[in-house]
């Protein structure tokens, strides 16, 4: 199987111009690719995944990847998939948020010369003068071919800004930029880009001439990779400080039955032949993939030794064995107990369980909170220090997170 079929058969490609170039030179390591990142955060989510797995992958296959951090962009916003405009960011924040996402990428492309690289779209964006940029590149995009793209069309409603409408452009001209730099040939971006992809390409074989190398391929599925890295609680991210390792083990443990092969394999490295041989399991067995899967993924993001104590503290709360060191844990002090005991509420945000009183008041009356598998019912009710015999108490919220209190 070429490395473009496994793209394929991986569910990872939707839609692609010139199809028979791509595949050439994925297959033979001639892509010289790129895909942007907007620093909205300073970390990465899982809705990021599935961008880096196929970086790695496709650099393993000795294509060269650009990590373009879009510093520049970020001063616009990207209005695709949203109804509202993104709030204004700081050069400060813009800054810092980049940097934070080159650690971060480096976990998983190798950035040692010529292998890949990471550049800022900001280092040409933000000198660009406005006049010459409209003399430049103004004339090769049609106002009437923009309104019908459909990142704009669902903001036409409630109103789309001059500011984000130059969106399109300033993506586009990344595409050109790091073409005429880099000799990038091939852009990958998620479904909700196809046309400000489409823009990139348009503006280099108009600038360039139609023997200019531009192609893009375009990630399916790329909605649900964003939707992949929300949940009630929020992102799911993959800084450590943000989301546990065992957090983020749980949330791939948890993932939804018709999901698991999927994500084995679009985010796993596993081999097709293997993951085929994982799809025929049904019912109660589909609980050894899920587990195969946290595990993959945990490993990739935070290493062996952090998913090995993930996996072990998912053992002990739900298997009936391991280690539950490895289970998130509070420290309380004295000060957090009055008379010997600690508000049910109290304790649920203390853990960082519920954010609000309004909320752990929410859950309990719910039903959803139980301290050593005894259910609660009270809002009121005063967790004594009986519950912390062996040294902590363990908190259930809902059906599937657990949380160690330890009493110093």
């Amino acid at each position: 199987m070429t490395v473009y079929e496994e793209l394929v058969a991986r569910g990872l490609i939707a839609q692609v111009t010139d199809e028979d170039e791509i595949k050439e030179m994925v297959n033979n390591g001639k892509a010289v690719f790129y895909i942007g990142f907007d620093p909205t955060a300073d970390s990465l989510h899982v809705g990021h995944f599935m961008a880096l797995c196929l970086m790695k992958r496709l650099q393993m296959a000795g294509n060269r990847p650009i990590a373009l951090i879009g510093g520049g962009t970020a001063m616009i916003g990207d209005p695709s998939g949203r109804t509202d405009m993104r709030q204004m960011m700081t050069p400060e924040t813009i800054a810092h948020n980049c940097e934070c996402f080159k650690k971060q990428m480096s976990r998983f492309i190798d950035f040692s010369e010529g292998k890949a690289m990471m550049v800022n779209n900001a280092d040409w964006l933000l000198d660009l003068n406005y006049v010459e940029l409209l003399r430049e590149v103004g004339a090769c995009f049609s106002v009437n071919n923009m309104l019908r793209a459909e990142c704009y069309k669902q903001r036409m409603e409630k109103g789309l800004s001059f500011l984000e409408f130059n969106y399109m452009i300033m993506q586009s001209y990344d595409f050109y930029a790091l073409y005429q730099k880099y000799g990038c040939n091939m852009q990958f971006g998620g479904d909700d880009q196809w046309s400000n992809m489409l823009g990139g390409t348009e503006l280099i074989r108009k600038k360039l001439g139609k023997d200019a190398y531009a192609m893009t391929i375009t990630l399916l599925l790329n909605s649900e990779g964003k939707k992949m890295g929300k949940t009630q609680k929020g992102a799911v991210w993959l800084d450590a400080e943000k989301t546990t390792p065992y957090e983020f083990y749980q949330y791939w443990r948890n993932v939804d039955d018709a999901d698991v092969i999927k994500c084995m394999k679009m985010l796993t490295f596993v081999s097709l032949e293997e993951i085929n041989e994982l799809a025929k399991a049904e019912g109660s067995e589909l609980n050894a993939v899920k587990a195969r899967l946290a595990y993959e993924l945990t490993a990739m993001v935070h290493g062996t030794e952090e998913a090995d104590k993930a996996k072990a503290a998912a053992e002990a709360l739900f298997g009936g064995g391991g280690n539950l060191e490895n289970v998130p844990t509070t420290d309380l002090t004295d000060a957090d107990f009055t008379d010997g005991g600690i508000v049910i509420t109290d304790l649920l945000i203390r853990c960082g369980l519920c954010p609000s009183k309004g909320e752990a008041k929410r859950l309990i009356q719910q039903g959803g909170v139980a301290v050593n598998e005894q259910k609660i019912t009270d809002p009121f009710a005063v967790v004594g220090s009986d519950a912390f015999a062996e040294g902590y108490a363990m908190i259930k919220k809902g059906k599937k997170t657990y949380h160690k209190a330890v009493k110093a």
